[in-house]
């Protein structure tokens, strides 16, 4: 194990293994280690192009994708044998007592109605051929009973094959996607654009005018990012983390824009001052409530960054945002205020907080010196961001 941690190519796999209490290793007769699954494979069994009798074994921690592998393997192992499409079975014993023969190379068989195949496809093909136009896509196939019901037969080698849509769907390759004729739809429907994304266009086009110039970040963003940069820990963020990231750049989705439109600055800092950016996208916050424990929020953010801090364009970006989203200012129920807040983002006594429609949305102030630094800057720099979800 602290051979293999440095490897780029299997420290990869050691955690599939590393704190089991066993770990599984396969000899011969002889006694002969031929691999310590699933890391590394025994000099003992490497193959040449001399080698006539090969062994096959598939290990995995999902017993059906293991045979489904074998399957898949054995079958086309089979085509290069002597006595060609033959394989020589293996009985397998289970640390129960249980024993099985494998591979299994199961055939199982499924019936499908013509008439369903034409209505999905959009065609209309005989029965004969629409089992000629599968047994092309290796799923044999021959009409039955009444005439309209194919018999199809799927073989070891197609475990993709699930569900009837799959049938239709391979119905659908062989006759050729370009060769459906294309017809309107039966129902009448009029588009209608989502409201939310209707919102944000309109924002956009009015963000430019104010001259702000639009940046389009990556949703994911290191830990460092949205957490130590500016100042908070990674459990306050709520953040979704991604169980597997392949770089340390893509490893939680953002719970905020700022870091984005900061390091775009970082990125352009040879750009003449001032540098007037916004960026009107999703952030992703954790939610137990959800199906899927996650929830977006439609985030508008904006930053100026100058000699001076400009923390009065800022206000009078927000000013310019309210009165376009018919917000009017100082009324509790219907408008917005701003309070002194503080946030660990910002200089003491230069933040505040927007409240409109009696929530707080957001966020504006002047960003601490030691984010700027953080973020490799070295100006002052004033910053917005608010949720536009609820002016919807």
């Amino acid at each position: 194990m602290n051979i293999y941690k440095t490897d780029n190519h299997l420290k990869h796999y050691l955690h599939i293994i590393e704190n089991k209490p066993l770990y599984p290793v396969i000899y011969d007769s002889n006694g002969v280690v031929l691999s310590m699954p699933p890391i590394i494979n025994g000099n003992h069994t490497k193959i040449t192009v001399n080698t006539r009798n090969v062994f096959i074994e598939c290990t995995g921690t999902d017993f059906t994708k293991a045979k489904i592998v074998l399957d898949i393997i054995v079958t086309m192992f089979s085509e290069y044998c002597e006595n060609q499409f033959t394989v020589e079975a293996a009985e397998v014993v289970f640390p129960n007592g249980k024993s099985s023969t494998f591979p299994e190379l199961a055939y199982r068989k499924e019936m499908v109605r013509a008439d369903l195949i034409n209505k999905k496809v959009g065609i209309r093909e005989t029965p004969e051929n629409i089992a000629k136009l599968l047994t092309r896509m290796y799923l044999k196939s021959e009409v039955i009973g009444d005439g309209n019901q194919i018999e199809i037969e799927i073989p070891p080698t197609r475990a993709d094959v699930i569900h009837a849509c799959d049938i239709v769907e391979d119905a659908a390759i062989a006759y050729g996607y370009n060769n459906i004729q294309m017809a309107l739809p039966k129902t009448y429907t009029i588009a209608n654009q989502f409201p939310l994304n209707k919102l944000t266009e309109l924002l956009r086009y009015d963000m430019a005018a104010a001259g702000f110039t639009e940046a389009l970040t990556f949703a994911l963003c290191s830990q460092e990012d949205i957490a130590d940069k500016l100042g908070l820990d990674i459990s306050a963020t709520n953040a979704v983390h991604i169980s597997n990231p392949k770089t340390a750049e893509f490893q939680v989705a953002r719970t905020t824009l700022l870091p984005g439109l900061l390091k775009t600055i970082a990125a352009n800092r040879k750009m003449p001052l001032p540098l007037k950016l916004f960026e009107i996208s999703d952030i992703v916050i954790k939610d137990s409530s959800r199906d899927v424990g996650a929830r977006n929020y439609r985030h508008l953010c904006a930053v100026y960054y100058n000699k001076n801090p400009g923390f009065e364009i800022i206000h009078g970006l927000l000013d310019r945002i309210m009165q376009l989203l018919d917000v009017p200012p100082g009324e509790k129920k219907r408008g917005y205020v701003i309070k002194a807040s503080e946030g660990p983002a910002f200089f003491p006594g230069r933040c505040a907080e927007v409240f409109a429609r009696g929530q707080s949305i957001g966020k504006l102030g002047v960003l601490h010196p030691d984010v700027i630094t953080k973020f490799e800057l070295n100006m002052p720099c004033s910053t917005l961001e608010i949720n536009i979800e609820p002016f919807l």
